[in-house]
C-alpha cells in the first residue's frame, strides 16, 4: 500500500509537471510569441510554479551551466530578484520534479500502468483542449462574423454617409454653380450697363468734340470773314484814295487846260457866229431882193401865187385819193379789224412769209413738245381732256379732207385754264388756219358791228385750208337777247352771227370760249356741237406747269439767240443759276398752289424770275422759290376772299 500510494503521487507529480508544460505551451502558442518551454532564450515571464510531492515543496535552482551559458552567449541578462527563476522568468522546478518522478516511475514495477494512465489522462486532456479549441474557434468564427457584420454595418453606414456627403456636395456644387451663374449674369448685366454707359459717354464726347470742332470752324470762318471784310475795306479805302488822287490830278490837269480850251472854244464860237451872221444876212438880203422883185412886178406875183396853190391842191388830192384807194384795197384784200390774231397774213402776199415763219416755229414747238413729253407744246391739260382735243383735231382734219361740214365747239371754264391756247393748238394740229377775236370788240363798233361781222365771215371763207374762228369772251355780245342792258347794235350783231352760222359750214369752225356758259343765248347754244370743260389744273398738271414755266422763264431765260448786230450793241442778260431746286420742292409747291389756274402759275414763275433778277447774285435757290410761292399763295387767297365778298354783295 505504501508503495502504491507513492507511485500514485509520482504519477500525479508527473502529470502536474506535464500539465504545466502543456499549459505553458498553450499560453506560449496563444501569445504573441511562441517559445519552446525547454529553451534557455528569453521567454515571457511567468509566475513561479510550485509543485508538492507528498505535501512538500521541492525548491530547485538553475544549473550553473545554464546560468553560465546564458551569461556567456548573449548580452548581459536583466537583474533577477527571484533566485528560483532564470533571468528570463522561467521556473525549471516543475521540470526537475517531473524528471525525478519519471525516473522513479521508470524504476517502478508499475511503470506501464502509470504510463497508460498518463496517456489516458493526456488523451482526456487533449480532448478537452480540442473541445476548448473548437469552442474557441467557434467563438472566434462568431467574433469574426460579428466583426464582419460590424464591418459591413460600418461600411454600409460609411457608404450611406458617403452618399449623403456626395449628395450634399452635389447640392452644394449646384448651389455654388447657381450662385456663380447669378454672379456671372449680374456681372454681365453690370458689364453691359457699363458698356452702354461707356458708349453713351463716347457718343457725348464725340458730340462735344464735334460741337467744339464746329464752334472752332465757325470761329475760324468768322475770323476769316472778318479778315476778308477788313481786307476788302482796306482795298476799298485804297481804291477810294487812289481814285480821289487820280480825280484830283485830272481835275488839276483839266483846270490847267480849261483856260486854253475856253479860249479855243471862244475863238471857234466867235468864228462860227460871224459865219452864220454873214450867211443869215446874205440870205435875208436875197429874200428881200426877191420879194421886192415879185411885189414890184405884178406878173411874177400872179405866177408865184398860182404855183403855190396848185402845189397844195395836188398834194391834198394825191393824199386823199391814196387813202380812199388803200381803204378799198384793205376792205377787199386785207384782214378784218375784229381779228386780233391770225395764222393768215394781213394781205395775201404777206401770208407766204407768215405761214413759213409759223411753220418754222411750229417745228420748234414740236421739238420742245416732244422734249417735254407733251403733244400740245406749252398747253398742259388733264389727260382725258387732252385726249378728247386730239380726237377733235383728227376728226376736223379728216372732215376737211372728206369735204364734210365742220362741227362748232364751246370751251368753258375758269379764266386762265388754256382755252385760247388749246384752240390754237387744235387749229394747228388739224391743219386749219385760225383767227382770234374777242367779244368785247363788238360792242364799241355800234352800228358798224353788223358790217364788220359780215366782213369777218366773208374773209374767213376765203381761206383755202379752212379757218377756225375762235371768239374769246363770247358772252360779251352773244348773251341772252332779252337782257335789258343789251343795246340794239349788240342784238343786231348777234343776229348777224346767228345768220352766218345757221347752217353747217365746210369752211369755218366756230369755237366759242366763255367763263359763264349759262349767259349765252339759247340760239347760240343750239349751234354748238361739242362742249369741252376746262377745269382748274390738278396737282399733277400744276407740277408739269411749274416744270414747264421753270424751264421757260428761268432755265432758258436770256438764252435766245439774237443777231450779231444786236449782240454788238446790246448787253447780254445774265443767265440764272439754279441751286437746290428739286422735283420734291416743285411737288410741294404744286400741292400748295391748289386753286391756281395755268395763267396764275405762269405769273408765279414770272414773279420768281423777277425776284431772281432783283437779287444780287442772280441765283435761284429753294429759299427764294418758297418765299415767292408763299407770297403768291397769300395773294391768291386774299383775291379769293375779295371775290367771294363781292359775290355776296351782288347777291
Amino acid at each position: 500500500m505504501g508503495r502504491t500510494s507513492e507511485i500514485g503521487g509520482l504519477i500525479s507529480a508527473v502529470a502536474a509537471s506535464f500539465s504545466f508544460s502543456q499549459s505553458n505551451l498553450v499560453s506560449f502558442a496563444d501569445g504573441p510569441f511562441n517559445f519552446s518551454p525547454f529553451s534557455s532564450s528569453n521567454p515571457s515571464p511567468s509566475p513561479p510554479q510550485t509543485s508538492s510531492l507528498s505535501g512538500q515543496s521541492q525548491p530547485s535552482a538553475l544549473p550553473p551551466s545554464t546560468v553560465a551559458g546564458s551569461g556567456e552567449s548573449g548580452p548581459r541578462a536583466p537583474r533577477n530578484d527571484n533566485p528560483r527563476t532564470t533571468s528570463s522568468g522561467f521556473d525549471p522546478e516543475a521540470l526537475e520534479r517531473g524528471a525525478k518522478a519519471l525516473k522513479e516511475i521508470a524504476s517502478s514495477s508499475h511503470a506501464k500502468k502509470v504510463f497508460e494512465s498518463i496517456k489516458t489522462q493526456e488523451a482526456t486532456r487533449q480532448a478537452e483542449l480540442a473541445a476548448k479549441a473548437a469552442e474557441y474557434k467557434a467563438m472566434q468564427a462568431q467574433a469574426e462574423t460579428e466583426r464582419q457584420r460590424v464591418v459591413y454595418d460600418e461600411q454600409k453606414k460609411l457608404a450611406q454617409h458617403q452618399a449623403q456627403t456626395k449628395s450634399q456636395m452635389a447640392r452644394y456644387e449646384d448651389e455654388l454653380a447657381r450662385k456663380r451663374m447669378q454672379a456671372c449674369t449680374a456681372e454681365n448685366e453690370y458689364q453691359r450697363a457699363r458698356n452702354q454707359e461707356l458708349v453713351k459717354l463716347q457718343e457725348e464726347s464725340s458730340i462735344r468734340l464735334e460741337q467744339a470742332r464746329r464752334a472752332t470752324e465757325e470761329q475760324i470762318q468768322a475770323q476769316r470773314r472778318q479778315t476778308e471784310r477788313e481786307k476788302a475795306e482796306v482795298e476799298r479805302e485804297t481804291i477810294r484814295v487812289r481814285a480821289m488822287a487820280e480825280a484830283e490830278g485830272r481835275a488839276h490837269e483839266a483846270k490847267l487846260a480849261e483856260d486854253v480850251n475856253r479860249r479855243i472854244l471862244k475863238d471857234r464860237a466867235n468864228a462860227e457866229m460871224e459865219k452864220w451872221v454873214s450867211a443869215i444876212n446874205t440870205t435875208f438880203d436875197h429874200i428881200g431882193g426877191g420879194l421886192r422883185a415879185v411885189l414890184t412886178d405884178q406878173n411874177k406875183l400872179v405866177v408865184v401865187v398860182g404855183g403855190v396853190t396848185a402845189l397844195a391842191a395836188g398834194i391834198y388830192t394825191t393824199r386823199e385819193g391814196a387813202r380812199v384807194i388803200w381803204s378799198y384795197v384793205d376792205r377787199i384784200l386785207g384782214q378784218p379789224s375784229l381779228i386780233r390774231e391770225s395764222s393768215k397774213g394781213k394781205y395775201p402776199w404777206s401770208g407766204v412769209f407768215t405761214r413759213s415763219f409759223r411753220t418754222l416755229s411750229s417745228g420748234a414747238n414740236k421739238g420742245s413738245a416732244s422734249k417735254n413729253g407733251n403733244g400740245f407744246g406749252d398747253v398742259i391739260l388733264h389727260p382725258s381732256l387732252q385726249k378728247r382735243i386730239e380726237q377733235l383735231a383728227n376728226a376736223t382734219a379728216n372732215t376737211k379732207s372728206h369735204q364734210a361740214p365742220f362741227r362748232n365747239m364751246l370751251f368753258y371754264g375758269p379764266p386762265g385754264t388754256g382755252k385760247t391756247m388749246a384752240a390754237r393748238e387744235l387749229a394747228q394740229k388739224s391743219g386749219l388756219d385760225y383767227a382770234l377775236m374777242t367779244g368785247g370788240d363788238v360792242a364799241p363798233l355800234g352800228s358798224q358791228a353788223v358790217t364788220k361781222i359780215h366782213q369777218l365771215f366773208d374773209w374767213a371763207k376765203k381761206s383755202r385750208r379752212g379757218l377756225l374762228l375762235f371768239i374769246d369772251e363770247a358772252d360779251a355780245f352773244l348773251c341772252e337777247r332779252n337782257k335789258t342792258y343789251m343795246s340794239e347794235a349788240q342784238r343786231s350783231a348777234l343776229n348777224a352771227l346767228l345768220f352766218r352760222t345757221g347752217d353747217q359750214s365746210k369752211d369755218i369752225v366756230l369755237a366759242l370760249a366763255t367763263n359763264r356758259p349759262g349767259d349765252l343765248d339759247s340760239a347760240v347754244a343750239d349751234r354748238i356741237d361739242e362742249v369741252l370743260e376746262f377745269p382748274l389744273p390738278q396737282t399733277e398738271e400744276r407740277f408739269k406747269l411749274l416744270k414747264l414755266y421753270l424751264d421757260k422763264y428761268i432755265a432758258q431765260a436770256g438764252s435766245r439767240k439774237s443777231g450779231w448786230l444786236q449782240n454788238l450793241f446790246k448787253r447780254q442778260p445774265q443767265k440764272i443759276e439754279i441751286k437746290g431746286l428739286t422735283d420734291d420742292i416743285l411737288k410741294e409747291a404744286a400741292e400748295r398752289t391748289e386753286g391756281f389756274s395755268g395763267r396764275e402759275i405762269a405769273k408765279l414763275m414770272a414773279s420768281v424770275q423777277a425776284a431772281v433778277y432783283g437779287s444780287q447774285n442772280c441765283v435761284l435757290d429753294s429759299a427764294l422759290f418758297r418765299e415767292v410761292v408763299d407770297y403768291k399763295v397769300a395773294e391768291h387767297q386774299q383775291r379769293s376772299k375779295l371775290a367771294s365778298k363781292s359775290d355776296e354783295k351782288s347777291a
